[in-house]
């Protein structure tokens, strides 16, 4: 305790820590300052007692934001202390309560806190007593006996505690005393007595003060004059039942309820018996403002609205006067309670808020300090307060009505850019009364979002040899952030493409992201490459994200097409002879060439320019074969000049040409194919290569290991089932006679150099063997093989009715087609050649021997079917006979005849091959060898 040595003022200092504290508020720091003290005096040096250095209060915001209407205090920047600013008047402050304080809210910033300081108004001894009335006249009847009492009116004085009235004081008088009385509620009042009777005759009159004094130091006092009429009559006052009435009235209660009825006897008769009911004169105007009293019956009522949070109780003076000629008053006192109803809503006042926040703020950040009051008392004046509604925000009670509104969220602004916070403040009364308060708080951005854009990969496409500076694409991110987090600047990233820096093949408006090249592609050297953009907004610290670019360069037709080895020397004039005797369909020469392009621009197409002479040549569009068209002639030349033109299909489309000098031999053993030297571009060995290598050598060790399970397992499966029934063979000799053999079940057709003007004849074994062959000669006297398919199934015995197919009737069902290459050599000087078919049977139905597979379509077809037809053989032929016309090849010079017997021997059967332009020698001379050889059969 801090006590003034000029006694200006007496300082008290307490600070108490309340244990429930939570939060930024902290406990109450108390001081006590006497009234009317200097404006400047210092009640407390608060930053010292709160802990805060005096160099920050300034920078921290050390300010008052709260307290009475009038700014009694103001705070010392400077110094850190609590002044007075205002004279500090007690009385006009706090009236008649016992207790006058006024209450400071002070915050500082950098955190938040908030300080609650309650200043005490300590009473002066500054007011004296004063007596309602100057003086006051008593009229008082001779025949009083001693002992009588007369209330006298009571003094008051301002101050309160020891400065308020202590007692009364009488001058002398001789026949009065005065009896001063405490009450239980601290007050002081005073009676006067009568000693001993009066005489009127000799004492009239008498004239005497009473003196009020306060307990101040120096006491101060006030004085009343009594003057005391002695009467002669009426000696009797009215008397009240009780001397204090105590009553209860609800606030707000009706005007004119009647709250009690008060009663009081005189004992005098007439007029001197008759009472009239008031209230004493002084009092207060707010009491007459809101009671009045029936001056007949004594009935007490309400006048006007009781409210509760004005005044919580009444104490009014009622007197009872008769109506004698000296009138006497009896004096009672009436004490009106008055009961609280909830009539009044809570009251939310937000003293401090942070507003905006940034939605990276952290878990218990505090954003408002409020208090909650209501006027009401008891549970009336009970609050819960409470948020509505789902929020990342929560309320934390700090001091008793005071609350801080803190984050136990977190806050995304980029969801929700700011919030209504309703705080809804309930009492307990019944009725309850609820108040909503809305406090509004902004969320600030923060860099929290890096950019983002559509994909993880973007694809571009810009044709070969454009220009410099061409836009490749224009690439776009995001960033859900605002102002400067969003602003995104686009750059590339380090990297090269086939070691060249992608920098040097491109770059970045870093505004608009477009990609721009800085040179001209060319789609043969490079076809793709690939390159990163960043995107990187403007925040602090900046956040980025990449995005991919695969950039395809579409190929332009800028190359033209390249003839291949042989013929691919620049300027050079290329031969090729053929024979004489070549038929139409001969191979010449194949043209091959490449074009560096791709797609369209690459597919090539081969045409022969306008030729000299007749037109004795054609070529593939699409192969490049060159062949001739019909046989030679007398008239045509011995040298062919032939130029080829190869196109591709670009727009415009680009061409090469090649010089070829197709020369005519009258001798098949001068057509040699001419091989040139090629010359070889020498290529390092690099990993691509080795890559190639490796896959052909792991391929081909796949492929001959897959050969030989297969084989493996087709001479396992033809162990037993093929034993029984092994293909012939048949075999042509020079001399134009055929040999046949079971052994080997296959038919090999062998014929010398003159073959292709000998007949052929094929002598199949009994069954059909398990793999059915056919052989056929091509009408343009070349060669067609075919590909062999084994029949899984057991091969089955056909009926002896042997007929053609519907399809073979109809033309071509299928084709097959000879090349040069499907010649071999068979024994020396014999050429041998294999065409297997397919072939089924069924039993009691009719089989197929389908054409060769693989077959092309120049070359002639056929379709073979075994079985009964449709009407059985022909009644002139025997049972198991068919007739040699039955099987012709259309399109084909060569005839075929079958016959076999029923017991399943071999009966002159026979495949004969011959040109229809024959001569008929020849054609009888076959005839009688024919005959030659059934009879050998007949004999077997």
């Amino acid at each position: 305790m801090f006590i003034s040595t000029q006694g200006h003022f007496i300082a008290c200092f307490s600070f108490a820590l309340v244990c429930h504290i939570l939060g930024t508020v902290s406990g109450q720091i108390s001081y006590s300052v006497s009234e009317e003290v200097k404006r400047g005096t210092t009640v407390g040096y608060l930053a010292k007692d709160i802990s805060i250095s005096i160099k920050d209060l300034q920078s921290r915001g050390f300010r008052i934001v709260s307290g009475s209407k009038k700014q009694y205090f103001s705070l010392n920047t400077e110094t850190g202390a609590l002044q007075v600013s205002e004279r500090i008047d007690r009385e006009e402050l706090c009236a008649d309560a016992p207790s006058c304080a006024v209450n400071l809210e002070v915050v500082v910033n950098s955190p938040l806190q908030l300080y609650r300081v309650k200043v005490n108004i300590l009473d002066n001894n500054d007011n004296s007593p004063v007596f309602p009335m100057i003086s006051v006249v008593i009229n008082v009847s001779e025949s009083t006996a001693p002992g009588v009492r007369f209330p006298l009116e009571s003094a008051h004085d301002a101050d309160i505690g020891v400065n308020s009235i202590k007692t009364y004081k009488l001058t002398v008088s001789d026949y009065f005393s005065l009896d001063v009385q405490t009450h239980s509620d601290k007050t002081v009042s005073a009676e006067l007595v009568l000693q001993k009777t009066l005489d009127r005759e000799k004492t009239p009159r008498l004239d005497f003060t009473v003196i009020a004094i306060d307990g101040g130091s120096p006491a101060r006092t006030g004085t009343i004059l009594i003057e005391v009429n002695v009467l002669d009559i009426n000696d009797n006052a009215p008397v009240f039942s009780k001397s204090l009435y105590k009553v209860s009235v609800s606030e707000h209660a009706p005007i004119g309820t009647t709250i009690t009825r008060l009663q009081s006897r005189d004992l005098d008769e007439g007029l001197n018996g008759d009472i009239i009911y008031s209230f004493i004169s002084r009092t207060p105007p707010n009491i007459l403002a809101k009671f009045d009293i029936d001056t007949q019956s004594g009935d007490v009522r309400i006048k006007g609205d009781i409210d509760y949070e004005e005044n919580n109780a009444f104490e009014i003076r009622v007197q009872a006067t008769d109506k004698g000629q000296v009138t006497m008053s009896g004096h009672t006192k009436l004490l009106i309670e008055v009961l609280d109803i909830n009539d009044n809503p809570p009251d939310v006042t937000v003293t401090s808020l942070l507003s905006p926040v940034e939605e990276n703020a952290g878990k218990g950040t505090v954003i408002a300090l409020m208090t909650v009051s209501d006027p009401d008392s008891g549970k009336n004046g009970a609050v819960l307060v409470r948020l509505a509604g789902p929020s990342p925000f929560k309320l934390q009670s700090s001091f008793q009505n005071y609350y801080s509104l803190v984050l136990d969220g977190v806050l995304d602004r980029e969801h929700l850019t700011e919030y209504n916070i309703t705080v809804l403040a309930e009492d307990e009364g019944s009725p309850p009364m609820s108040i909503a308060k809305i406090i509004h708080v902004q969320v600030a951005d923060v860099n929290d979002n890096a950019p983002r854009f559509p994909g993880q990969v973007e694809y571009a496409y810009l044709r070969e040899n454009s220009k410099v500076g061409s836009i490749i694409c224009t690439l776009t991110a995001s960033d859900a952030d605002i102002m400067d987090n969003a602003h995104i600047m686009y750059s590339l990233l380090q990297s090269s493409v086939n070691g060249t820096p992608v920098t040097a093949f491109l770059k970045v408006n870093p505004s608009t992201g477009e990609i721009d090249s800085m040179q001209s592609f060319n789609y043969e050297e490079i076809k793709t490459f690939q390159f990163k953009v960043q995107a990187t907004d403007s925040g602090v610290p900046p956040l980025s994200s990449n995005v991919t670019v695969n950039v395809f360069i579409l190929d332009v037709n800028d190359n033209s097409p390249a003839i291949l080895a042989p013929y691919s020397e620049h300027g050079s004039v290329n031969t090729e002879n053929i024979p004489y005797s070549a038929e139409a369909g001969y191979f010449v020469a194949k043209i091959r060439a490449v074009d560096a392009d791709s797609g369209y621009n690459a597919l090539l197409s081969y045409h022969i320019s306008e030729p000299k002479g007749n037109n004795l040549f054609r070529i593939g569009t699409s192969s490049g074969e060159i062949r001739t068209k019909r046989r030679m002639s007398d008239n045509d030349l011995k040298t062919h000049p032939l130029i080829v033109l190869v196109s591709d299909n670009g727009e415009p489309s680009l061409s090469a040409t090649v010089s070829i000098d197709v020369v005519v031999v009258e001798n098949t053993v001068d057509v040699k194919t001419q091989f040139r030297q090629v010359p070889i571009k020498e290529e390092s060995f690099s990993d691509l290569n080795l890559y190639l290598l490796i896959a052909i050598v792991c391929v081909s060790v796949i492929f001959l290991l897959s050969l030989i399970s297969l084989i493996a397992v087709k001479c396992h499966r033809k162990e037993g089932s093929l034993g029984r029934y092994s293909a012939p063979m048949i075999t042509t000799h020079p001399d134009g006679t055929w040999s046949y053999s079971k052994s080997t079940q296959q038919y090999d057709v062998c014929f010398s150099s003159d073959t292709l003007k000998s007949d052929v004849v094929v002598f199949p074994a009994q069954f059909p063997p398990p793999d059915a062959e056919l052989i056929s000669i091509n009408g343009g006297e070349t060669f067609t093989r075919t590909q062999t398919l084994p029949n899984a199934e057991k091969p089955r015995v056909p009926n002896t009715d042997w007929r053609y197919s519907a399809s073979l009737r109809a033309g071509m069902q299928s084709s097959v087609h000879m090349e040069e290459s499907s010649v071999m050599q068979g024994a020396q000087g014999v050429l041998v050649q294999n065409w297997p078919t397919v072939s089924s049977a069924a039993d009691n139905e009719g089989g197929e021997v389908s054409p060769p597979i693989g077959t092309g379509v120049d070359s002639n077809s056929w379709h073979f079917r075994y079985g009964p037809g449709p009407g059985g053989p022909p009644p002139h032929l025997k049972p198991g006979e068919v007739p040699p016309e039955a099987f012709i090849i259309p399109g084909s010079p060569a005839i075929i005849s079958i016959r076999q017997g029923q017991d399943g021997d071999d009966k002159s059967d026979f495949i004969s091959f011959g040109k229809k332009d024959e001569k008929k020698k020849k054609k009888k001379k076959k005839e009688k060898k024919d005959k030659r050889e059934k009879g050998k059969d007949d004999d077997d």
